[in-house]
């Protein structure tokens, strides 16, 4: 078969087009698949409501991005996949996250979001570090003010500057 089903976010509430044999996840109908394919991938039925392919979000005001975290002690949460309890101060966090900028700052813009994946996927102390810093699609008063509003604040393909949230520092690229 193709190797792609679907899946169910969540944290977003929407359903998603995940690929087994690869790894990979997608929250657009895969371009390769005809919508009659896409009714008979697994779970379909289940979370496509009658087959039918939702077009993909972005639409009415949403944004895309993706980042890359350092928490540290203070966070609200200081513990992720990387780290059971996370000790570094707020200043580290940052020291970490400015690094990550001045990197990033210093590739051409095609090999930017690729090398931002690739960071994200490693040093990322959030759980979005297994789609390399992929949050997806969302809106207004869907999170924090201060990274709602970096991410509002930017264009597509625009990196920002550090982002202070309760979660930690961040560094985001908006994609969408």
């Amino acid at each position: 078969m193709s190797g792609w089903e679907v899946r169910f976010s969540n944290s977003r509430q929407l359903p998603y087009f995940y690929h087994s044999e690869k790894g990979t996840s997608t929250w657009e109908p895969p371009s390769e698949l005809s919508q009659d394919q896409i009714r008979q991938l697994p779970g379909a039925s289940k979370y496509l409501g009658g087959g039918e392919a939702k077009p993909a979000p972005g639409k009415d005001g949403q944004v895309r991005a993706s980042h890359i975290l350092a928490k540290h002690a203070g966070s609200r949460r200081p513990s992720s996949w990387r780290q059971d309890n996370i000790t570094i101060t707020s200043e580290q966090a940052q020291s970490i996250i400015e690094g990550h900028i001045k990197k990033l700052q210093s590739l051409p813009p095609s090999e930017l979001a690729k090398e931002f994946a690739n960071i994200a996927s490693t040093e990322s102390d959030c759980s979005s570090a297994r789609k390399g810093g992929d949050l997806g699609w969302f809106g207004r008063g869907q999170m924090q003010k201060p990274f709602e509003d970096n991410t509002f604040g930017l264009e597509v393909g625009q990196l920002s500057d550090i982002v202070q949230t309760d979660s930690g520092v961040h560094v985001i690229l908006r994609t969408g």
